[in-house]
C-alpha cells in the first residue's frame, strides 16, 4: 500500500539546508521537478519511456487534429480550454477526442494537456513544441513566469461572473473524466501520467499563485481520481483472488488449469497496475500535497484537507490511518476559518460511517480537545460543524465525550446564532433524550401523563432548572424545536403533568418545576403558531412553504381544541401564583379563535370569561393585569363571532372598574383629614386595572381625564399623595392624550375635537414638568419619561407625511423646560453607583438592584437623547451629555455614541459646534478647580484630550464628507482660546490658550489646503509676539502650529503610523509592498519644498520590540493576506505555521528574524500600539506625530535607542550650532523653519548623543 509516514516527535523550522517547501519531516525529500517516468518494466505493450518523446507519432512539429481543429507546432492550443471554459458540450465526448488523439499523437495530444494548464491558470504564454522537446519542465515552467500578467492578480479559478463560477467545476470534472477513461488503457504507459504528475508538481512549486493555486487544485483531483482506479483496482485484486481460491479448492477433475492460469496472470497484472497507481499516488502526495497544505493561501490549504478526506473515506484501507489523519488534526489549528472548515467537514464524512470507528479512537483522543474547543469559533460556520462533529462522535460512542466537554456544548443552545443553537441542541437531544422508553406490541398507545414522552420533558424542565437561564426558555425551545418537535409539541402530556395526579411512585413537580413547566409550554405554542424563532435570533422573517403553514395551521388547530378546554382548570389551579397565571394567560393570543364556534366549545369561552375576571379582581400586580388586558384584546377581535360575548363581559367588567375608581377617588379627595391606608391602597388598586387595560382598549368613553388630573393636581397642592398613585395617575393620563390623538389622527375630525386634545396635552404637559421637581425620585422618573414621549409625539414631526391638519397640535418645550429636562439628566442619570439611592429601598448592595437601576437611568438618558435626535430640544444641549462619554463610558458609551451618529447625520456642522462646546465646558471646569496655573500633566486636562481623541476618531476615515464640519470645529476652538486675555496682562498666554493642545487632536482630520486656511485664521489672533515666545506655557501654541503647519510630513510619518494602527492596512491595502526605495522616493515626493533631502533619510521606521510567537491558529496578519491577494506574484507562501508537536507549543524566539527564507511566510514581529485603536472607532488610521507630547512618546518608546528625554523647544544657539538655522535670518523666519524641520532635529539630537 502507499507508504505512510509516522508521527513525528518534533519539528523545525526550515533551514538553509532545506527545500524551499520546508520539507515534512514525515517524509523523504520531494521528487524533483523533472520525475524519470523509467520504470525499467519492458514486459508491458504500448509502454515508452519518458526519453522517447517524439517517437512513434507524427511528432510534435507535425499537424494533428483534434474534434475536428488543426493545431500546428502547438500554436493552436486554446481548445480544450475554451471547451472546458464554456462547459457546454458533455465532457466524456472532449476527452474520448483528446484520448483519440493521443493514440495517434501523443506528444501533440499531451503538449494540448500541458497549455490546458497553463492556460487554465491565467497564463498568456504558450508552450511550442520546441520547448517540450528540448527544456525541462523547471525551464518551461521558469519561460511561462516570465510570460504571466502581473499587473493583475487574477486568474480563472478567481475571476468573477457567471461563467467563470463554473469553470471550477468544469476543471474538476474534466480532470476526473481523463483519468476515469484511461483507466484502462493509457494511463499505465509510464508517459502521460508521469509527464502531467511532473508538470504539475513543478507548477505547485511556482512563486507565482496563479500557477500553485491552479496546480494544486487539479493535483488533488488528480489523486482523487487516482484513488478511485486504485479502489476499483483493489476490488477486483480481491474478486480475482476469491475465483482463484474457489478454482483452485476444486477436485482435481472438475479444476479448470486454463482458467486458474487466466486469475493468476489476471491477479498479477492487477497487482502491477495497483503498484503503479500507488506509485503515481506516492508522487503526488509527496511532491504537492505534503508541501501545499502549509501554504500560505487558504484557497490551497482548503482543497488539500478536503481532498484528503475524500480519499480517507474513499479508499479507508489505505488513506484511513494515523499517519494521514494527522494532517487535518494539525490543520485544525488553521488561522483562516474556511480551512478548519474544511478539517470539521472531511472528519464528519469519517465519523458518519460507524464501521470506520475503530480506526479513529487514536485520533479522537488527541484532537478531542480541539474539536471541544472549536465549538466556541469565532467563525460561526466552524462553529456549528464542530458542534455537528461532536454530535456523530456522540452518536458513534457515548463514552469519548466527557461530562465536561458536553456541558460546554450544552450551553449554546442560548446562543443568539441560530445555527449555533440548532446544532447544539440537536446534540442536547441526542445526549438527554435518545433513550426512550420501548412500547410493547399490540400495547395500546399510552397518553397523557403515562406517555413515554413524559420523562422526556420533565428531563427538558430539569435541564432548563439546571442551566439558570430561567428568563431564556424561548431559546431553549427554538434550540430543540428542528430535532425534538414532536417531543415539544405533546401539549397533551405537559397540562396532565400539571394537572393529573402523580401515580404511585411517581415523584410530583415541585412548585418551581411546575413553574419552569408552563413557561416552556407557553413558548412551545409560541414557537408553533408564529413560526419564527425568538428576538434576536432571528435575521428576519422569510417566505414560508407551503408546507411549513399547512403544520403551522394544524398545530393552530390541534392546540386551540386541546387548551380550550384546559385552561380553564389550569387558571383556576394557578390563580393566585403570579408568574403562572401571567403565562398561562399568554396562551389565547395564539389560539384560532374559529375553534370556539366550530367545535362547539361557548361553554369553556364562557368558563375563561369568568377566570380572566376573577383574576382581575383577585391581582394588583402590574404584568397580571397586563396579561388579562391582552387576552382581552385577542379575545375581542371582531373578525369572529365570539366577538360580542367577549366584548360584552369586557364592558361590564370596565364598567364596574371605573364607577368604583370614581367613587372612590370622590370619597379620597373630599376627606378632609389624611386619607387612611385602606383608602389609599382601594384607589391604588382600581387605578392599576384601569391603566393596564387602557394600555390595549380605548377607555375614552368613560372620560378618565378629568378624574386623573384632579388627583394630580390635589398631590401637587398637598405634596402628601402616594407616590404609586401618581406615578399610575400619571401614566394612566398618558395613556388618555394617546388614544385621543389615535382618533383625532383616522379620520375627519372637528376643530373643537383638536382644541380640546391640544388644551389637554398643554395641561398634562405642565402637570409632569411640576412633577420634575417632587421630591419622590419614582414620580420625578415617571413625569420625566411621560413628558420625554409627549413632547417627541406632538414635536414637529407630526405633520409630516400629508398630516398638517395636525399643525395646531405641535408642542414645542420653551428655554425653562429645557432646562429642567436638561437638569434632571445631570442631577439623576450622571451619578456613581453608590449615590443612587432612589427606587431601591437600601438595596443598594443586591447586584440584581443594581442592575435594575442602572437599566432605569439608562432608560432615562436615551429617553432624553431622541428629544436631541429629533431637534426637539435644541441640539447644543448635546454638549452636557457628550461630555460625559469618557467617564461614564461603560455605563452609557454605547448610547452616547449612537446619539453624536445621529446628529452628524443631521446637521453636520452643529453637531461639530456642539462637541466643541462639551470640550469648552470641560475646559471650564477644569479651571473652576485647578485655577489658572494648572499643569497640562494633570488628570483633569489629559482627560479632556482624551475626550477630544475619542471625538476625533468617531469622524472616520472620508475627509471630504466632514471637511466643513471639521474646520467650524477648529474656528470655534481657536475662537476660544484667544477669547479671554490674559489676567496678569499683556505679554502672558491668553487664559484658554492651552485648549489649543486640546485643539490640536482634531488637526489630523483636516484636509492638507484646510490647514492652511485654518492656520491663516490662527495667525490674526497672534500677535508678532506670540510667534517669538517658546516658554513653556507658550507650549500649546507652538503645538498646534506644527500640527497645522505638518500638512506634507503626513503622509511621510504614515510610514511610521502604520506599525501602530491596525487601520494601516486600509491605506495599503489596495497597493503593491513597496521597497525601501520606493518608500524613501514617495516620502520625498510628499516633503514640503525647501526640505533637504538628507531628512528623508534620517527619518527611520522605529524598530519594534518582538512579539510573543503566534500561535498555529494566527499565521499573519489580514493586512498582509488582503495585499498578498492583490498580487498575482508571491514572495512567501510556505510554512505557515509549524506543525504541532504533541504538546502542541512552541517556543518564543529569542531574535529577530534576519531576511525571510523564499517561500515562508514571515512571522508578524511588530508590536502593536495600545490604546490607539478602541471599540467607539469607525476604523480609522491616526497619526503617531499629530500634537501631543504623547505621540511623541509613544514613538520613542518604538525606537530601538536608549531613553533620552528630547524637547522639544530648544535655545536658537543650539540650532545655530548645528546649521540648521543661520544667524543672519531673523528670529521669526527661523523659528517657522526650526519647527517645520523638527524630526530632522530630533534625528540629529540622537546622533549627537550616540557619536557623543
Amino acid at each position: 500500500m502507499i507508504a505512510a509516514p509516522e508521527l513525528p516527535s518534533e519539528f523545525h523550522y526550515p533551514q538553509d539546508s532545506d527545500t524551499r517547501f520546508s520539507s515534512d519531516t514525515d517524509f523523504s525529500e520531494a521528487p524533483d521537478v523533472s520525475i524519470n517516468p523509467t520504470k525499467g518494466k519492458g514486459g508491458k505493450k504500448g509502454k515508452k519511456a519518458a526519453g522517447e518523446k517524439g517517437k512513434g507519432g507524427k511528432g510534435v512539429g507535425g499537424a494533428g487534429r483534434m474534434n475536428g481543429h488543426y493545431q500546428e507546432n502547438g500554436m493552436e492550443n486554446l481548445m480544450l480550454f475554451e471547451v472546458v471554459k464554456m462547459g457546454k458540450s458533455a465532457m466524456q465526448s472532449v476527452v474520448d477526442d483528446w484520448i483519440e488523439a493521443y493514440k495517434t499523437d501523443r506528444d501533440m495530444a499531451l503538449l494540448d494537456l500541458i497549455n490546458f494548464f497553463i492556460q487554465c491558470s491565467g497564463c498568456k504564454g504558450v508552450v511550442s513544441g520546441e520547448m517540450f522537446r528540448n527544456m525541462q519542465n523547471s525551464e518551461i515552467i521558469r519561460r511561462m513566469t516570465e510570460e504571466f500578467d502581473e499587473d493583475s492578480g487574477d486568474y480563472p479559478l478567481t475571476m468573477a461572473g457567471p461563467l467563470w463560477k463554473k469553470f471550477k467545476g468544469s476543471f474538476c470534472e474534466f480532470i476526473a473524466v481523463l483519468v476515469r477513461q484511461c483507466q484502462y488503457s493509457i494511463i499505465y504507459d509510464e508517459y502521460l501520467m508521469d509527464t502531467v504528475i511532473s508538470l504539475l508538481t513543478g507548477l505547485s512549486d511556482s512563486q507565482v499563485r496563479a500557477f500553485r493555486h491552479t496546480s494544486t487544485l487539479a493535483a488533488m483531483k488528480l489523486m482523487t481520481a487516482l484513488v478511485n482506479v486504485a479502489l476499483n483496482l483493489s476490488i477486483n485484486m480481491d474478486n480475482t483472488q476469491r475465483q482463484y481460491e474457489t478454482e483452485r479448492n476444486k477436485m482435481v477433475a472438475k479444476r479448470a488449469n486454463d482458467r486458474l492460469e487466466l486469475l493468476l496472470q489476471k491477479r498479477k497484472e492487477l497487482q502491477e497496475n495497483q503498484d503503479e497507481i500507488e506509485n503515481m499516488m506516492n508522487a503526488i502526495f509527496k511532491g504537492v500535497f505534503v508541501h501545499r497544505y502549509r501554504d500560505a493561501i487558504a484557497e490551497i490549504r482548503a482543497i488539500t484537507i478536503e481532498e484528503i478526506g475524500m480519499w480517507m473515506k474513499l479508499y479507508s484501507d489505505a488513506f484511513l490511518n494515523d499517519s494521514y489523519l494527522k494532517y487535518v488534526g494539525w490543520t485544525m489549528h488553521d488561522k483562516q476559518g474556511e480551512v478548519r472548515l474544511k478539517c470539521l467537514t472531511a472528519l464528519q464524512g469519517l465519523y458518519y460511517n460507524r464501521e470506520l470507528n475503530t480506526r479513529l479512537e487514536l485520533f479522537t483522543s488527541r484532537f478531542k480537545d480541539r474539536i471541544v474547543s472549536m465549538t466556541l469559533d469565532k467563525e460561526y460556520d466552524v462553529a456549528v460543524q464542530a458542534i455537528k462533529l461532536l454530535t456523530l462522535v456522540l452518536h458513534s460512542t457515548d463514552e469519548v465525550l466527557s461530562p465536561e466537554d458536553c456541558e460546554s456544548v450544552y450551553h449554546l443552545v442560548y446562543s443568539a446564532h441560530r445555527p449555533v443553537a440548532i446544532a447544539a441542541g440537536e446534540f442536547l437531544f441526542k445526549k438527554l433524550f435518545s433513550t426512550r422508553e420501548p412500547e410493547e406490541e399490540g400495547a395500546p398507545k399510552r397518553r397523557g401523563r403515562q406517555s413515554p414522552n413524559a420523562n422526556l420533558i420533565k428531563t427538558t424542565v430539569f435541564f432548563f432548572l439546571e442551566s439558570e437561564l430561567h428568563e431564556h426558555a424561548a431559546y431553549l425551545v427554538d434550540s430543540l424545536w428542528e430535532s425534538g418537535a414532536d417531543l415539544l409539541k405533546d401539549w397533551e402530556c405537559m397540562t396532565s403533568l400539571l394537572l393529573d395526579d402523580p401515580v404511585p411512585g411517581e415523584e410530583a413537580l415541585t412548585d418551581r418545576q411546575e413553574t419552569a413547566l408552563i413557561e416552556i409550554m407557553l413558548c412551545t405554542v409560541r414557537q408553533a403558531a408564529e413560526c419564527h424563532p425568538p428576538v434576536g435570533r432571528g435575521t428576519g422573517k422569510r417566505v414560508m412553504t407551503a408546507k411549513e403553514k399547512k403544520t403551522q395551521l394544524d398545530d393552530r388547530t390541534r392546540m386551540t381544541e386541546l387548551f380550550a378546554v384546559t385552561l380553564p382548570p389550569l387558571l383556576a389551579k394557578y390563580s393566585i401564583d403570579t408568574e403562572k397565571v401571567t403565562n398561562l394567560l399568554q396562551l389565547p393570543q395564539f389560539f384560532d379563535l374559529d375553534i370556539y364556534t366550530t367545535g362547539r366549545l361557548e361553554k369553556h369561552l364562557e368558563a375563561l370569561l369568568r377566570q380572566i375576571r376573577e383574576i382581575v379582581e383577585k391581582h394588583t400586580d402590574t404584568e397580571v393585569l397586563e396579561a388579562c388586558s391582552k387576552t382581552y384584546h385577542a379575545l375581542c377581535n371582531e373578525e369572529f363571532t365570539i366577538f360580542n360575548r367577549v366584548d360584552i363581559a369586557r364592558s361590564q367588567l370596565l364598567d364596574e372598574m371605573v364607577d368604583k375608581f370614581n367613587r372612590l377617588l370622590e370619597d379620597f379627595l373630599q376627606e378632609g383629614e389624611e386619607p387612611d391606608d385602606d383608602d389609599a391602597y382601594q384607589v391604588l388598586s382600581t387605578l392599576k386595572r384601569i391603566t393596564a387595560f387602557h394600555n390595549a382598549h380605548d377607555l375614552s368613553q368613560w372620560d378618565l381625564f378629568s378624574s386623573n388630573f384632579k388627583l394630580l393636581n390635589t398631590g401637587i397642592e398637598n405634596g402628601d399623595m402616594p407616590e404609586q398613585i401618581v406615578v399610575h395617575a400619571l401614566q394612566c393620563t398618558h395613556y388618555v392624550v394617546l388614544w385621543y390623538l389615535a382618533k383625532v389622527s383616522e379620520g375627519s375630525h372637528r376643530k373643537e375635537e383638536l382644541m380640546s386634545l391640544r388644551k389637554q396635552m398643554r395641561m398634562f404637559c405642565l402637570m409632569c414638568q411640576r412633577y420634575l421637581t417632587n421630591v419622590n425620585t419614582t414620580v420625578k422618573e415617571q413625569a420625566f419619561t411621560i413628558l420625554c414621549d409627549v413632547l417627541l409625539v406632538f414635536s414637529h414631526q407630526m405633520v409630516s407625511g400629508g398630516r398638517e391638519q395636525l399643525e395646531p397640535l405641535v408642542y414645542s418645550p420653551d428655554d425653562s423646560l429645557q432646562t429642567e429636562l436638561l437638569s434632571f439628566i445631570l442631577h439623576h442619570v450622571f451619578i456613581d453607583q453608590d449615590d443612587d439611592n432612589g427606587s431601591t429601598d437600601g438595596q443598594q448592595d443586591d447586584e440584581a438592584a443594581k442592575i435594575e437601576a442602572l437599566h432605569k437611568r439608562r432608560n432615562l438618558l436615551a429617553a432624553y437623547c431622541k428629544l436631541i435626535i429629533y431637534n426637539v430640544v435644541e441640539m447644543n444641549t448635546g454638549a452636557d451629555i457628550f461630555k460625559q462619554y469618557m467617564r461614564y463610558y461603560n455605563d452609557y458609551g454605547d448610547i452616547i455614541k449612537e446619539t453624536m451618529s445621529k446628529t452628524r447625520q443631521i446637521d453636520k456642522i452643529q453637531c461639530a459646534k456642539t462637541l466643541i462646546l462639551s470640550l469648552q465646558q470641560l475646559f471650564h471646569e477644569m479651571l473652576s478647580e485647578l485655577g489658572t496655573g494648572f499643569d497640562r500633566s494633570s488628570s483633569a486636562f489629559c482627560g479632556i484630550k482624551e475626550l477630544a481623541r475619542r471625538f476625533s476618531l468617531t469622524f472616520g476615515l472620508d475627509q471630504v464628507k466632514t471637511r466643513d464640519a471639521i474646520a467650524m470645529l477648529h474656528k470655534d476652538g481657536i475662537e476660544f482660546a484667544f477669547k479671554e486675555p490674559s489676567p496678569q496682562g499683556e505679554g502672558n498666554p491668553p487664559l484658554h490658550l492651552a485648549f489649543l493642545d486640546i485643539l490640536s487632536e482634531f488637526s489630523s482630520k483636516l484636509m492638507r489646503q484646510d490647514k492652511r486656511t485654518v492656520h491663516m485664521y490662527l495667525e490674526r489672533f497672534m500677535t508678532f509676539q506670540m510667534a517669538l515666545q517658546r516658554d513653556d506655557c507658550w507650549l500649546p501654541l507652538i503645538s498646534y502650529r506644527n500640527s497645522l503647519q505638518a500638512g506634507g510630513d503626513d503622509d511621510t510619518m504614515s510610514v511610521v503610523s502604520g506599525y501602530s494602527s491596525r487601520g494601516s492596512s486600509v491605506r495599503s491595502k489596495k497597493t503593491k509592498a513597496a521597497t525601501p526605495t520606493a518608500t524613501v522616493a514617495a516620502a520625498k515626493r510628499k516633503l514640503p519644498e525647501g526640505s533637504s533631502r538628507t531628512r528623508v533619510w534620517n527619518m527611520q521606521t522605529p524598530v519594534m520590540m518582538p512579539s510573543p510567537h503566534l500561535t498555529s491558529t494566527m499565521m499573519r496578519g489580514p493586512g498582509d493576506m488582503r495585499e498578498e491577494a492583490k498580487r498575482g506574484r508571491d514572495d512567501s507562501y510556505m510554512g505557515v505555521y509549524a506543525l504541532p508537536s504533541d504538546s502542541q507549543q512552541h517556543p518564543h524566539p529569542h531574535t529577530l528574524p534576519q531576511t525571510p527564507q523564499l517561500h515562508q511566510t514571515p512571522i508578524d514581529y511588530n508590536r502593536r500600539g495600545t490604546g490607539l485603536m478602541e471599540e467607539d472607532e469607525e476604523p480609522i488610521v491616526e497619526d503617531v506625530m499629530m500634537s501631543s507630547e504623547g505621540r511623541m512618546e509613544d514613538l520613542n518608546e518604538g525606537m530601538d535607542f536608549d531613553t533620552m528625554d528630547i524637547d522639544l523647544v530648544r535655545p536658537l544657539t543650539f540650532y545655530y550650532k548645528y546649521g540648521i538655522c543661520k544667524k543672519k535670518e531673523t528670529s521669526s523666519r527661523c523659528q517657522l523653519r526650526l519647527f517645520t524641520a523638527h524630526l530632522t532635529c530630533v534625528n540629529i539630537c540622537m546622533n549627537i548623543r550616540f557619536n557623543n
